[in-house]
């Protein structure tokens, strides 16, 4: 199924909502830290958002009405991919940590993430970081007009995976505008020309989740928490974007 292209007014919207979820990110960026307990940046960014007249889109999310999301960002440490819950577990020196983060404002969502270091990581979760963030450029550099959503996919995977990385591939991108996760989704891993054509005003979440081993994941007790099936770490980053002729607007650029 295609996206729905946005008109400009739509578009506006989505740029205010994120334009919040960048804010975020570096907002909870700033106060990364060894001795940080997750549930403090949650805290700090659900009043963001609330102060700015946004709602958080993950906290309440979900399909199993006993099991909803219970938070506003999802803070993945290490080998968590994504989804990780906000509590009272508090950041060491050396593991890098995931955050995500999605602002539903006007009716319209924004969505993004960023893997950030605590203290001073190893030069392999370094790497890790550098190459998924590049995956996600790459990525974005291939959502203009006439092109197809396997064009994302495959820069992302061919990127990942010269580096000796790998792409989750049980989790993907997707569609955002009127709902947070719309149709078409946006794979990381993919064959060139193939899947929907791109047109202009289509408004996509790419976010590469990058694992430094093995590409398969496993779910975690409390049923949301996506974690490597080998333990090793991964890293996860996002940009909401809008589909142009020329380049793609990046609407939740934070660096």
């Amino acid at each position: 199924m295609a996206a729905t292209v946005k008109t400009a007014e739509e578009i506006e919207l989505m740029r205010e909502s994120s334009r919040i979820v960048a804010e975020v990110i570096k907002l909870v960026g700033t106060q990364i830290a060894p001795g940080v307990a997750t549930q403090q940046l949650d805290r700090m960014a659900e009043e963001y958002i609330r102060s700015c007249g946004g709602v958080p889109a993950f906290k309440g999310y979900g399909f199993e009405a006993d099991n909803l999301f219970p938070a506003t960002l999802c803070i993945s440490v290490d080998s968590e991919v994504v989804h990780g819950i906000p509590g009272k577990r508090v950041l060491r020196d050396g593991e890098i940590v995931s955050i995500d983060v999605g602002v539903k404002k006007n009716g319209f969502y924004g969505d993004g993430a960023f893997t950030f270091p605590v203290g001073a990581v190893s030069p392999d979760k370094r790497r890790l970081m550098t190459v998924t963030k590049e995956s996600l450029d790459r990525g974005v550099a291939q959502a203009v007009e006439g092109n197809r959503i396997g064009d994302i996919a495959f820069a992302v995977q061919s990127h990942v995976e010269a580096a000796g990385f790998s792409v989750v591939r049980d989790l993907v991108g997707h569609a955002i505008g009127r709902e947070l996760h719309e149709d078409p989704q946006v794979p990381n891993y993919g064959r060139p020309q193939k899947g929907t054509v791109l047109k202009e005003g289509m408004t996509l979440a790419i976010e590469p989740m990058v694992n430094m081993g093995t590409h398969r994941v496993r779910t975690a007790s409390d049923r949301w928490t996506i974690l490597t099936e080998d333990g090793m770490p991964s890293a996860h980053y996002e940009y909401t974007v809008v589909v142009r002729k020329g380049a793609a607007e990046i609407l939740t650029q934070y660096q």
